[in-house]
């Protein structure tokens, strides 16, 4: 048997938000699923996706049986969130807890990984360009022809899978004796774990700032006119369209993210540089730096998921060259991000506010 002890003060913070966050969440999802299967409308996903959802897993549910199957596993994870938010001493088997482990991070994992696609890291790639050029007319783009009921649901998928595995993260920790907010138990153990992670957390950073880098060189090639990976009439094509400037502006974004992702294990990602006016010298907040590297892991993670199981990918590339490469390095990329960052948070997370450990 696990017991498990809880109570209003056991946990705070994000601990003690994220279950009633994540069941809220997942529960208004879940009627919405169940909705769409009463009416047969509103599924945004496989058939139904105005841009034919080629690079997710989901082209090959049917639009029929997709509903009710999320409205299953949303409303059963929903009930699964609301349980661990409970506040009332009980104990639970050790396989009854294990299990609802696994449905927990199993239905993280399908919400945060498989359901989204490439058009979540495409569009915030994109982003900047396109709040930048609107005002202007660029790029000639339909607006309303990206930012789709179906880009929406991926979103909130996202949002979901995050907000879950948050709350089944605290849950775990809390029913194994440790700290639900840190995760500290004995110190002997965790200082020597502690210390193994952020060892490796060193060479994730330089696989995940290398990855990126080899991608913006190839789409950066491509807007000044060099074919790298690719032949000229293709390239010259893809300048014809103004597909080679989106290319470009996804490059761009990936570079300033490889060279971002080197500050987790530089000085001035600890602390702001001189030429930062107003901030120099200031200690770097460890969520600034934790947060958007831990979202783009995730969205990097699976748009590489998504692309690497379409078989049209892999019938364009042709085999591996210096143009598709980089991509397939994608799921690796968001692999380290995430290990490197999880490092960078261990080193600079200080003493915890809940249970004062350090």
């Amino acid at each position: 048997m696990t017991t498990i002890t809880t109570s209003p003060r056991t946990h705070g913070g994000w601990t003690r938000r994220a279950a009633p966050l994540a069941a809220g969440w997942l529960g208004l999802w879940g009627v919405l699923a169940l909705l769409c299967t009463l009416t047969g409308a509103g599924y945004p996903f496989g058939a139904n996706d105005p841009h034919g959802g080629g690079a997710s897993l989901l082209r090959l549910v049917p639009v029929e049986v997709g509903p009710p199957v999320f409205a299953v596993l949303l409303l059963g994870a929903a009930v699964a969130a609301l349980a661990m938010s409970g506040a009332v001493a009980t104990a639970l088997p050790r396989a009854l807890r294990a299990l609802l482990l696994g449905y927990g991070w199993t239905v993280a994992f399908l919400l945060a990984v498989v359901v989204p696609d490439f058009r979540v890291l495409a569009v915030l790639g994109y982003l900047p360009v396109l709040i930048v050029g609107a005002p202007f007319g660029w790029p000639d783009v339909d607006y309303a022809d990206i930012f789709t009921w179906s880009l929406f649901a991926r979103f909130a998928a996202v949002v979901g899978g995050v907000l879950l595995a948050g709350a089944v993260l605290a849950w775990q920790r809390r029913t194994a004796a440790g700290c639900p907010a840190c995760g500290r138990g004995d110190a002997g153990r965790d200082g020597a774990r502690v210390a193994a992670l952020v060892r490796r957390g060193r060479w994730a950073t330089y696989v995940a700032a290398v990855i990126p880098a080899l991608y913006a060189v190839t789409r950066l090639a491509w807007a000044v006119g060099v074919p790298l990976g690719i032949d000229k009439a293709f390239l010259d094509e893809m300048r014809e369209s103004g597909q080679v400037w989106a290319g470009a502006g996804l490059g761009g974004f990936a570079l300033v993210g490889a060279v971002l992702t080197l500050g987790l294990v530089q000085r001035w990602g600890e602390r702001f540089p001189r030429w930062m006016v107003g901030l120099a010298g200031r200690r770097v907040p460890v969520p600034l730096a934790v947060v958007p590297a831990g979202v783009v892991a995730v969205v990097v993670t699976a748009a590489g998921f998504g692309l690497l199981s379409t078989p049209e990918f892999w019938n364009v590339a042709d085999g591996v060259d210096l143009a598709t490469a980089p991509v397939l390095l994608w799921p690796l990329w968001g692999v380290a991000l995430a290990v490197a960052t999880y490092a960078y948070h261990l080193r600079r997370r200080g003493g915890c506010r809940r249970c004062g450990r350090h």
